[in-house]
């Protein structure tokens, strides 16, 4: 090929761990980025999921496939993370996405002994102890009674029955 140009990106990032602190008897299924974060003790983190700086995940929480945790999120421990979970820092309040600027940035806090369903998206909320978020549903305030939730946007729907 005579006069062809081929592009090369000037920016190659590879999928790696990074600066984590990692507790006891924590296990990584690869590839992911995992990186600034702190991963407490009996973590599993299942392949293609990327868990940014600045998060914290409690012991023996689960985090399945595919799973997006961005920065300034807490997850509590004993907590189920299901497969395609997006949390959501930005809320785009400038009309577009905040472009760098961190200050936009908003907190979620996820209590302990919380299950969140495949698919749920989760904006900068605060869940309490003992939920269960449905598959697909859309969380966009906070929860502060135990119990179970579904839909877009969430909605309570029953109490968890106690054996």
């Amino acid at each position: 090929m005579t006069g062809a140009h081929v592009a090369v990106p000037s920016d190659i990032r590879s999928v790696g761990i990074v600066n984590v602190a990692f507790g006891e008897h924590v296990t990584v299924v690869q590839p992911v980025n995992l990186y600034g974060c702190t991963i407490g003790d009996g973590v599993f983190v299942g392949p293609f999921v990327e868990i940014q700086a600045n998060v914290l995940v409690g012991a023996r929480t689960r985090i399945q496939s595919h799973a997006f945790v961005c920065e300034l999120v807490t997850i509590g421990e004993d907590c189920f993370v299901g497969h395609g979970v997006v949390f959501v820092n930005d809320l785009f309040s400038v009309g577009g996405p905040a472009r760098g600027r961190r200050e936009l940035w908003k907190k979620t806090i996820i209590g302990n002994n919380v299950s969140i369903g495949s698919n749920a998206t989760i904006l900068p909320v605060s869940i309490c102890d003992d939920v269960v978020i449905g598959a697909g549903a859309v969380v966009t305030r906070n929860i502060d009674k135990p119990g179970i939730y579904a839909g877009n946007p969430v909605r309570f729907l029953r109490s968890i029955k106690q054996d």
